[in-house]
């Protein structure tokens, strides 16, 4: 008899809704906000493969050992959607599970007008929740440079939500996931992946 996966996916996830439009989460929020990281670094590849790693959340798993999975819950015609996402923060041996859900947009660009590709994504769940993220894409002399930019006002905690975004959640936990993920896909991108 042939044994059953130990964990099989549940039904509600083997077949993912089609949105049919996308998301459109417009630029980042001028206003400044409580917390704000950024996360920055020049890839050598070409834009485009980047760009396709970036946009490709689902898999982010394959490419980067601190994501435990990403999941689309809903998908839109430019590859963005709803997705869930969960990755550890390393604390030496350890690492401290995290989880969070976004609505996503890609941005393709359009070297007509100049815009830049980005994408844009804003926490709809988990402690982060209205958190808004872009990742931009400019051209660079040695290749691209890819910056992420998390921005948010923290968790709606009385008295600590600021103090803990600012001091605890920013600087350990956004800072510490963004850093590996841009790590992991800039050498993912550089061998040619």
């Amino acid at each position: 008899m042939p044994k059953r996966p130990r964990h099989p996916t549940p039904a509600y996830r083997q077949s993912v809704p089609e949105r049919r439009i996308a998301y459109d989460l417009g630029p980042m929020p001028a206003e400044a906000r409580a917390m704000l990281t950024v996360d920055e670094r020049v890839v050598r590849a070409p834009l485009g493969t980047i760009f396709e790693l970036a946009r490709r959340v689902d898999r982010w798993p394959e490419h980067l050992a601190h994501y435990r999975f990403v999941r689309y819950r809903e998908r839109s015609p430019d590859g963005g959607g709803v997705v869930e996402m969960s990755a550890f923060r390393p604390f030496g041996p350890l690492g401290w599970p995290t989880w969070w859900a976004s609505e996503m947009a890609v941005y393709h660009g359009d070297g007509r007008t100049g815009e830049r590709p980005r994408i844009r994504f804003r926490h709809v769940g988990g402690i982060t929740t209205g958190m808004d993220v872009e990742w931009s894409f400019d051209p660079a002399a040695d290749g691209v440079l890819v910056r992420i930019v998390h921005a948010w006002d923290g968790p709606r905690w009385p008295l600590i939500g600021r103090f803990a975004a600012v001091r605890v959640i920013g600087p350990i936990f956004v800072h510490g996931i963004a850093s590996r993920t841009l790590a992991g896909l800039a050498e993912a991108a550089e061998k040619g992946e």
